[in-house]
């Protein structure tokens, strides 16, 4: 259970969200995106665009904010976040955005400066056998966690990975990007 100091700074901070809340977005996310590298790309002009929904992959490191470290606003996006910000452990989610949902664009992003870089599988399965004992090991031997040793490549290959899974719609756009957390820039790799 939190702790009744967590609970009570979570109820403060929430009751600040609700005065500004507008509440009844729609389910689909709502963001067009229009950025001059879309326009040139894809040739969009006003008289032929048709809707980019966007979604986000990325990694739960705290020290990004997803949203606003690309100028969206609640109910724009999508947003799946997990470690490393892996595509494969996304999959689930982004098969439901774009076949419910409409989702038309899917942007991968890493991060410079990820705790994935810092261990192998082997390190993580080690440790919490070593921890917890042995009878966590065909638990945690089933789990694949990820790791990477290059954030650009984890880009191209993530890309590659949703370009090419079956469930996923093949005219979707996808693309792949690096935020870097010493400035908080963003780079498109693939």
């Amino acid at each position: 259970m939190t702790t009744p100091k967590v609970a009570a700074e979570f109820a403060a901070a929430n009751e600040s969200y609700v005065r500004s809340y507008g509440g009844k977005l729609p389910i689909p996310p709502s963001r067009q995106p229009l950025a001059s590298h879309f326009i040139k790309v894809y040739s969009i002009t006003q008289t032929n665009l048709s809707p980019f929904l966007l979604m986000k992959v990325t990694c739960m490191d705290a020290r990004i904010d997803p949203i606003a470290s690309l100028g969206l606003k609640e109910g724009e996006a999508h947003v799946i976040r997990n470690a490393g910000g892996r595509a494969s452990e996304a999959i689930r989610s982004i098969v439901i955005s774009q076949r419910l949902l409409g989702t038309t664009e899917v942007v991968i992003f890493h991060h410079t400066d990820c705790g994935m870089l810092t261990f192998t599988d082997k390190d993580i399965r080690d440790k919490i056998k070593s921890t917890d004992g042995p009878s966590t090991a065909p638990y945690v031997d089933q789990i694949a966690f990820l790791p990477f040793d290059s954030v650009e490549k984890s880009v191209e290959d993530d890309v590659q990975f949703v370009k090419s899974h079956p469930l996923l719609l093949k005219d979707a756009k996808v693309s792949g990007w690096v935020h870097e957390v010493e400035t908080g820039r963003i780079r498109q790799v693939v």
